[in-house]
């Protein structure tokens, strides 16, 4: 998804204005409708069970856990909102705008912590830095101490978990952040520099008014992913609306307390919804006036400073990348047998099942409702697609309970009157199987195939369109035989980021997966949490090492961005 909206960040997004008024483009608009409206059922359904009575349940939530976790979710957005501003707004202020040593290779190097998930931070270092670790270890060898002779941070704790996923969400605000930085005047910049102004005064009084709406935006998706981790919060003992969820429903089997959390959840979630439309809208008019740019005039950092930018930069690829990398591949390499076994290769199956067919369908999806919007580009297909699509801001856990509280009614529903009419018993049909957890995926990344759909479709001028209906085609045929051809690389992105996000994917996974049925990250997620981290280590690195894909999708954007611009 940054990938696209840096795209639209750079270009704009514009959808062809095709008439609408042409035969056969009203079956794909009710096409792209109903399939918005089923990838929709989820969100619907949590909203409509909000006021759903739950007995006593929720009056024993909201006078005993509700106010933690309120209080810890606004702790969690306020102390991840400023890391990641710090962090993101920083680095990519440096990079852009200043050379240092080794700023050329930040410039990709910067977004690796993004392959490394929150809850995969959260169980290495707590180990890394626990009392029998090799931090504190080191430190009573160098110091003589003993136990309590000193005190050391707990990192299971809210504050570790706001360092946590600092480091891993803030290359959500430096692409942004950098892509605004790409397309400001450098006379703006110039002139403050003829008139006296320091560096530091140039970016505090230009450039960081002028790329607030991209900072917001960025920001709005670091708290959305904030606000849908499961495992880091779940291992510290953070008491959050994701944790609330999972324990109400499986813990306490209350299915319409579980919904109603979710709802509440949801309302944090629709202030970050627009936040980022308002970011969106902002970055899209300042981009209208830019026009082109000169080259931007870059400040050469020497001694202190210069080795103090790289210090700065080095920092959160350290703490987000290579140190919990290197953690994992030493206790692999140490307990090969144990992190390797016949499970390992079982649950890699599972995962790489789930996810290619969660790809294929999210990318068909993609594909029918970006081609429905195209062909009919009315306010009520805008509208439906873009709630189709809006399920990658709804945090995984309550996706969840939207998917079974309808599939489990239909299922019961089924079962009852089979019972009653043939004396048979269907069982589980859509809630046991995979289906729900495919269809799970899909509605939580659909938007990350639609909007690459979307902007490579947005591409393609409607002179084709109109050429290829003269030579007799139909929509279907100018689909299948020139759009998708032209559009082959973005569709092939597309789906390998579908597929990596679904191989990172925690809370869903694991309140919809089947019975006996797990995942990677499932399996991770269990062994750490019964102190069995070396076990895990070595699901836990393929899992980074398949989430350097996007990693190199968004450096090659990168590259491109700098030919572009032409810099140095």
């Amino acid at each position: 998804m940054i990938r696209n909206i840096l795209e639209m960040t750079r270009t704009g997004t514009f959808w062809p204005q095709i008439s609408p008024n042409k035969a056969g483009s009203g079956w794909w608009n009710v096409i792209t409708i109903f399939i918005a409206f089923l990838v929709g059922i989820p969100i619907f359904t949590v909203a409509a069970n909000i006021f759903v009575p739950s007995g006593d349940v929720w009056q024993h939530l909201a006078s005993t856990v509700l106010p933690d976790y309120i209080k810890n979710s606004i702790w969690l957005m306020l102390g991840v909102g400023s890391g990641v501003f710090l962090l993101g707004v920083g680095t990519a202020w440096l990079v852009t705008m200043c050379r240092f040593p080794g700023s050329r290779w930040f410039n990709w190097i910067l977004i690796l912590p993004m392959a490394v998930p929150a809850y995969l931070m959260a169980y290495t270092y707590t180990d890394f830095l626990a009392y029998t670790g090799p931090v504190q270890s080191m430190l009573r060898d160098l110091t003589g101490w003993g136990l309590g002779d000193y005190w050391f941070p707990n990192v299971r704790s809210i504050g570790g978990a706001i360092v946590m996923m600092s480091f891993v969400f803030f290359p959500y605000v430096y692409l942004l952040t950098r892509a605004a930085f790409l397309e400001q005047s450098s006379s703006l910049l110039e002139a403050s520099r003829s008139l006296g102004a320091t560096p530091f005064q140039s970016f505090y009084k230009i450039a960081l008014p002028l790329a607030r709406p991209s900072i917001a935006a960025g920001m709005a998706l670091a708290l959305m992913e904030t606000l849908n981790d499961f495992g880091t919060v779940d291992y510290f003992g953070v008491q959050t609306f994701t944790t609330g969820i999972y324990r109400t429903w499986f813990g306490l089997g209350e299915r319409a307390a579980a919904a109603q959390l979710a709802g509440f959840l949801m309302i944090f979630i629709l202030f970050l919804i627009l936040l980022e439309r308002w970011s969106r809208n902002k970055m899209n008019l300042k981009q209208g006036g830019t026009g082109r740019y000169k080259r931007l005039y870059v400040y050469n950092l020497k001694g202190w400073k210069a080795w103090a930018s790289t210090f700065f930069c080095l920092i959160p690829v350290m703490v987000g990348f290579l140190i919990p990398t290197a953690i994992l591949t030493d206790m692999m390499i140490a307990n090969f047998d144990a992190a390797v076994d016949s499970r390992f290769f079982q649950y890699s199956l599972n995962t790489i099942l789930v996810a290619i067919l969660a790809g294929l369908f999210a990318l068909t999806v993609a594909l029918v409702m970006a081609y429905g919007v195209r062909l009919s580009p009315n306010p009520l297909t805008k509208m439906s697609t873009r709630i189709g699509s809006m399920g990658y801001a709804i945090p995984g856990s309550v996706i969840a309970v939207g998917i079974l509280i309808p599939f489990g009614w239909l299922d019961n529903t089924v079962d009852s009157w089979l019972r009653s009419t043939f004396g048979i018993s269907s069982g589980l049909i859509l809630s046991g199987t995979i289906f729900a957890l495919i269809f799970a995926y899909v509605v939580r990344f659909l938007a990350v195939a639609f909007n690459t759909v979307e902007a490579s479709l947005g591409k393609i001028t409607p002179n084709m369109d109109e050429a290829a209906e003269g030579m007799g085609y139909s929509f279907g045929k100018i689909l299948g035989k020139i759009h998708i051809p032209m559009m082959s690389g973005s569709l092939f992105a597309a789906i390998m980021l579908v597929i990596v996000d679904v191989i990172k994917e925690l809370p869903a996974t694991i309140i919809v997966r089947p019975f006996n049925f797990d995942t990677l990250a499932v399996q991770v997620y269990r062994l750490a949490s019964d102190e069995r981290l070396a076990e895990s280590s070595g699901a836990a690195l393929a899992i980074i090492l398949v989430g350097l894909l996007p990693v190199f999708i968004l450096s090659k954007s990168i590259a491109k961005t700098r030919k572009h611009e032409g810099e140095d």
